[in-house]
């Protein structure tokens, strides 16, 4: 089994990191050189036709990319401790949290990385106007973020999940590039703090 992925910062293989450093479980990553594109050669897309990290080569050959995808397949052979949920509800709000993550959150940190970072101008054509638009959207989901973290202590109910992990390699990421998160935001930066100083979040 060998895991494709690549260091910080980014956000997507620390992603399943986190998940297998939260499971016990070794798996060395095999890294990938983004800035040489070594994730769009040819041997690559033969793993990942989207050319993008991570991934995950089981030992029969099988190629499965997308993080949560990756992190599904871990919960499976590895259920303990449950990062996905432990009842119907909980898997709901779980997947309704990452799925929110992802569009609200993650959607214009990308964005903004895109089309207005100076690292990702000579990679594409950028629309920087568009781009630097995405700091008030990411704004946005900052304060809604605050008012629902107002409540509980983790992002989809009282326990730690992957939910919690999207969102931490997110903001993160987002920092990285220029888009730090409003101190002003009490909840946010407290949620934040502790998942954190878990130790998980070094991996």
């Amino acid at each position: 089994m060998i895991l494709y992925g690549a260091p910080m910062p980014a956000p997507n293989p620390r992603r399943v990191r986190m998940f297998l450093a939260e499971k016990g479980i070794d798996l060395p990553e095999t890294p990938v050189n983004l800035f040489k594109r070594e994730h769009k050669s040819p041997e690559y897309r033969a793993k990942n036709s989207l050319g993008q990290i991570p991934t995950l080569e089981l030992d029969d050959g099988t190629a499965i990319s997308e993080t949560v995808a990756i992190c599904r397949y871990f919960e499976e052979t590895q259920p303990e401790p449950p990062l996905f949920g432990a009842t119907p509800v909980e898997k709901a709000l779980v997947d309704m949290w990452v799925r929110r993550i992802e569009f609200v959150v993650m959607m214009p940190v990308g964005n903004y990385w895109r089309h207005a970072h100076p690292r990702t101008a000579a990679l594409l054509t950028q629309h920087k106007e568009f781009g630097e638009s995405n700091r008030e959207t990411y704004a946005g989901a900052q304060k809604w973020l605050d008012r629902e973290l107002a409540d509980r202590e983790f992002v989809a109910g009282d326990r730690f999940t992957v939910a919690d992990i999207c969102l931490l390699s997110t903001v993160d990421f987002a920092e990285w590039i220029g888009l730090p998160l409003d101190p002003a935001h009490e909840n946010l930066a407290a949620w934040r703090a502790q998942v954190s100083a878990r130790p998980s979040a070094s991996a």
